[in-house]
């Protein structure tokens, strides 16, 4: 027998750090982000990690924290400069905040 109960849950605010109340929510939402947009063009690449660390100038062993998603050791320079690596540009567009819009966004255009 299948019972649906029901739940009670508060919406999120789309940045998990900040609804966990951590002191440098945007800009570990940020970096994540950043970092993640990175991991995924990595990917797309089909490199060995020692390519991908020839090409970033880092360790291998760095090459693997920054494939398995830790991105919190490496500064949001660092991760903005492997994009220059890669001969990618990165653009920071600053805006007027609307209501209801996140204060940060980090948009990949491929």
């Amino acid at each position: 027998m299948n019972k649906i109960q029901d739940l009670e849950y508060e919406q999120g605010s789309g940045n998990v750090f900040a609804d966990l109340e951590l002191d440098d929510a945007e800009e570990l939402f940020a970096r994540s982000q950043i970092g993640f947009y990175l991991y995924e063009n990595l990917k797309k690449r089909n490199l060995q990690q020692g390519e991908i660390a020839t090409i970033l100038g880092i360790s291998q062993p760095d090459v693997s924290h920054l494939m398995n998603g830790h991105f919190s050791r490496f500064t949001m320079e660092k991760l903005l400069d492997f994009f220059k690596c890669l001969n990618m540009k990165v653009t920071i567009e600053i805006s007027p905040h609307q209501e209801g819009e996140p204060f940060q966004k980090v948009a990949y255009l491929s």
